[in-house]
């Protein structure tokens, strides 16, 4: 009885972001504002000339709309948040809306984690079967492709999510972190979470793990394929029409690993250090990605940088 009157007393959360560091938060501010508009106009551009031209209507490109959509709502997620604390005194938000916030950011991640792994196949088609590719990657198979991707990383969050609020928060509702990140808000349940570090060991091998090695895999057969080319510039336009996606898969992956693979710190002396270098990492993690993805379409990519020309042209003849 008495544990439940104090779950039921934990009605928000108090998310610490830069309070330590006030003089950081104004500076951030204006950062992160920026790099979020940039994030919403580079993604917006792509979706508009992935829809409106037609020569881009194809599955690679069905895909990067698909990825530039869920970095609008991956970002819009977190965001809005993230500037919000930056500017109020007291960081609170309920408990219902940080259970909201938790699950799009969860199903964010894990939505592209398997769309990138998609994008791979799609690749590894073009390139390594060319000649099948037009009945394999068919709209009957690619639309479904990317509903799929939505739908697992959905299903995932929210069981995630139903795990992580489920659990009794005895008292302690400070989160030391921006935004509900799922694993700061479980350290602090007063409950056994050895079911919730399970669930969450497996749906990173299913999300993380299975993708990069199908990713992986992918590019051998597309690498191994390219190097049989004979001619330098056949070899030069195949591996152009898949290295911005290589390159997207390296930022976002080589990210994550620098985020939970560098070592921590020992020295207790350290330990604000380390929070705060932590918290920065996610941050920009979280906003730099997204905003990076659409610049590396757009310059590595001859079709979209047509495909925009030709959009503004068309803005201007119409004015």
């Amino acid at each position: 009885m008495e544990r439940t009157n104090q779950t039921a007393s934990v009605t928000e959360f108090i998310l610490l972001g830069l309070s330590a560091h006030p003089k950081l938060e104004k500076m951030f501010f204006v950062l992160i504002l920026l790099m979020y508009l940039v994030t919403l106009l580079g993604n917006g551009v792509l979706i508009l000339v992935t829809v409106w031209v037609p020569r881009l209507h194809t599955p690679m490109y069905f895909f990067l709309g698909n990825l530039s959509f869920l970095d609008i709502c991956y970002t819009t997620s977190s965001v809005p948040l993230i500037l919000d604390s930056f500017l109020t005194p007291r960081k609170a938000i309920p408990f219902s809306a940080c259970a909201v916030q938790m699950f799009l950011s969860f199903a964010m991640g894990a939505t592209e984690c398997v769309l990138l792994g998609m994008m791979a196949f799609d690749r590894y088609m073009a390139i390594c079967n060319p000649l099948r590719y037009p009945v394999v990657m068919s709209k009957a198979a690619y639309m479904p492709m990317a509903v799929g991707s939505w739908v697992a990383g959905s299903v995932a969050s929210m069981v995630q999510t139903s795990l992580a609020m489920k659990l009794p928060f005895c008292g302690n509702n400070i989160i030391n972190h921006f935004t509900c990140e799922i694993l700061a808000v479980l350290k602090l349940a007063c409950a056994d979470i050895s079911t919730n570090v399970i669930s969450m060991g497996v749906t990173n091998v299913i999300f993380l793990g299975v993708p990069v090695l199908f990713i992986l895999i992918s590019y051998i057969f597309i690498l191994t394929n390219i190097l049989r080319i004979p001619s330098a510039e056949g070899r030069k336009k195949a591996f152009s029409t898949c290295s911005a996606h290589l390159t997207v898969v390296v930022v976002f992956y080589g990210t994550i690993l620098f985020m939970y693979g560098k070592p921590k710190s020992k020295d207790p002396r350290g330990v604000d250090k380390q929070d705060l270098s932590d918290k920065l990492t996610s941050l920009f993690y979280g906003v730099l990605t997204p905003m990076l993805n659409p610049i590396i379409y757009s310059l590595r990519n001859k079709d979209v940088k047509a495909a925009v020309r030709s959009l503004m042209s068309r803005k201007r003849i119409t004015r």
